[in-house]
């Protein structure tokens, strides 16, 4: 039988490689991200700003600032959230197979995460977010958004509210950058390579991560 943790081994000889690739003063990608990097004060000053900019209070006086209209939304799921109004797994589980029902005998070895894909708009989320209080449905745990950050920052805060909310009910969420390579960034846009371009990234030009 093969030991699959020796075959899952990073050999150190092959760190070493990579370690080269990464400090090899002739890299001209490491060497610009890292000029990049530091240009904006370094890691720890990037990481900083985005966890202050992330500060759920930070969010919400900036939300108000800017007369919102989804403060009161925002204000209403923290309601939800603290009144423990959401349901839980325990008790959705029961209602599907019956109050008697061993919840514990469930097998979660291969547990899946509920995804909204995508959630363009923020009231959408506080749409879902009734349903699942009024129907007793599982709420979400994962949202991916594919909307124009630009058109988003324009639209009352939209990003700042999803970004709130998604600390109000735990949720994990990506937000897409502005482009999907219609903007000449993908080579093989509307060529046979199309879809892998898409989701695989094959064909992006070199200079883009650092654009």
């Amino acid at each position: 039988m093969t030991n699959l943790k020796e075959i899952l081994k990073i050999e150190a000889k092959d760190l070493d490689i990579v370690n080269r690739l990464i400090t090899n003063p002739d890299n001209k990608q490491v060497g610009e991200l890292c000029d990049l990097v530091e240009k904006f004060g370094g890691a720890k000053a990037i990481n900083e700003k985005a966890t202050q900019a992330r500060n759920p209070k930070t969010l919400m006086q900036r939300l108000k600032e800017i007369n919102s209209p989804y403060v009161a939304d925002l204000e209403w799921l923290m309601e939800q959230r603290d009144k423990k109004a959401f349901i839980s797994m325990d008790d959705y589980c029961k209602n599907i197979l019956g109050k008697d029902a061993d919840v514990s005998s469930i097998d979660s070895t291969n547990a899946v995460t509920l995804e909204i894909s995508a959630l363009q708009f923020f009231p959408w989320l506080i749409t879902q977010a009734r349903q699942a209080i009024e129907k007793k449905e599982l709420m979400p745990g994962r949202i991916i958004r594919v909307r124009n950050m630009a058109e988003q920052v324009e639209d009352n805060g939209n990003i700042m509210a999803t970004a709130l909310a998604m600390q109000i009910i735990s949720a994990t969420y990506v937000e897409s950058l502005d482009t999907r390579g219609t903007d000449g960034g993908n080579v093989h846009l509307g060529g046979p390579d199309t879809i892998t371009g898409y989701f695989g990234g094959i064909g992006q030009p070199n200079d883009y991560p650092i654009k």
